[in-house]
């Protein structure tokens, strides 16, 4: 279903969504544990994680659907611990859209502006400009049943926003889709937002849905946020071995590290990997764990002559040997074992400007990547 709260009026201009040190715990266990941060006015901020990680369960308290046992939420600023859902200035779209079977778009759309009691002339014009805006024209008059998967989804939103509400709250509204369609609703839910300007916070399991949809993304892990940061900072930077594996680096050294010469740092992986990382002043060498680099930075080439032209102190060069490679339309997906430590390595090269095609299985190779590609993990 999707839960109706009061229309937005008198904004101000701080945070629209306030999450101040909540927790909430069913029995022994503790699905949030102590989440603070602000989501800004305007925004789509996505909380990712997967199953169990207690971002749904926030999301429910924050739509007022379960009561925190500690902390406050605040929306537009005002504390709304103790006010019922229907009562809080959101709107929750859900991933089954429930929409009501008897009911037409129109009437769908205008359930809630009805159950307010707002007059008939400004509803039909509400609801007008939102069917146009979600390119819904001339299906007014339809049912659920007679829509594609895609224009429910559409119904769902809207029947939403048009409460104008200060924040969305999106149940992770597009897995029910297929993937072609999917990939549409991420660039419509991206243009609606922009169109209504309103704070949508999204709740995913899909880590190429929250990295094309958000502003922001918190990556959650047994109630607690892990990392806060833009799509890019969370995938290209990850912070730990948990965020590094779950956003997709399958390239994952775990190891020790010290200093070296000339502000740089060395790293021994447990395989036995020898990798030089840029130095930084903000980690604590101590709190180093581990290395991930992701399959798209690193490069391949036949032999050493293919590397004259790479600065040798800024790259990590090493053989190794074809193990498998995998089509994958857009790019080949390759494994290649490292001769020296006898671990496998996945490389992904675009199609069309690479050397895949003239490569196979058991065939010589030297693998590199330059050192700023080598992200540093850090224990908790």
């Amino acid at each position: 279903m999707t839960a109706e709260c009061g229309p937005n009026e008198n904004l101000n201009d701080k945070a629209s969504l306030e999450i101040k040190n909540v927790r909430k715990q069913f029995g022994d266990l503790v699905a949030v544990d102590d989440v603070s941060l602000d989501i800004k006015k305007g925004e789509i901020f996505s909380f990712l994680g997967p199953s169990g990680c207690g971002k749904t369960t926030l999301l429910r308290c924050i739509a007022g659907l379960e009561e925190v046992d500690d902390g406050e939420i605040l929306i537009g600023g005002e504390v709304v611990n103790h006010i019922p859902p229907y009562k809080r200035n959101c709107t929750i779209v859900f991933q089954q859209h429930a929409l009501f079977p008897h009911m037409s778009v129109f009437d769908n759309i205008a359930f809630g502006l009805v159950e307010l009691k707002i007059a008939k002339d400004e509803i039909k014009r509400r609801v007008g400009e939102l069917v146009d805006m979600v390119n819904l024209n001339g299906m007014e008059d339809r049912f659920p049943s007679q829509l594609s998967g895609g224009q429910q989804q559409r119904v769902a939103l809207v029947r939403s926003l048009i409460l104008r509400p200060a924040v969305l709250l999106l149940d992770e509204p597009l897995a029910a889709l297929d993937r072609k369609l999917r990939k549409e609703m991420q660039v419509e839910l991206k243009r609606i937002q922009r169109e209504v300007e309103t704070t949508f916070m999204n709740v995913t399991h899909d880590q190429k849905e929250a990295l094309s949809l958000s502003d922001r993304i918190a990556v959650m892990k047994d109630g607690k946020i892990v990392q806060l940061g833009s799509p890019s900072e969370i995938y290209e930077k990850p912070r730990t071995k948990f965020v590094a594996d779950f956003m997709g680096a399958s390239n994952i050294f775990p190891g020790r590290a010290e200093a070296g010469q000339s502000g740089k740092i060395e790293f021994c992986s447990e395989q036995g990997l020898e990798l030089t990382l840029p130095d930084s002043n903000e980690i604590d060498i101590d709190t180093i764990e581990g290395v991930s680099v992701h399959p798209e930075v690193i490069g391949i080439a036949k032999d050493k002559s293919a590397l004259k032209s790479l600065e040798s102190d800024e790259y990590s060069t090493f053989p190794g040997k074809v193990k498998d490679i995998f089509y994958q339309g857009d790019f080949s997906e390759l494994t290649v074992t490292l001769n020296d430590v006898q671990q496998d390595l996945s490389i992904n090269k675009t199609r069309g400007i690479s050397p895949e095609e003239q490569l196979s299985a058991g065939q010589d190779v030297i693998v590199y990547w330059n050192w700023a590609n080598s992200n540093i993990l850090i224990s908790k």
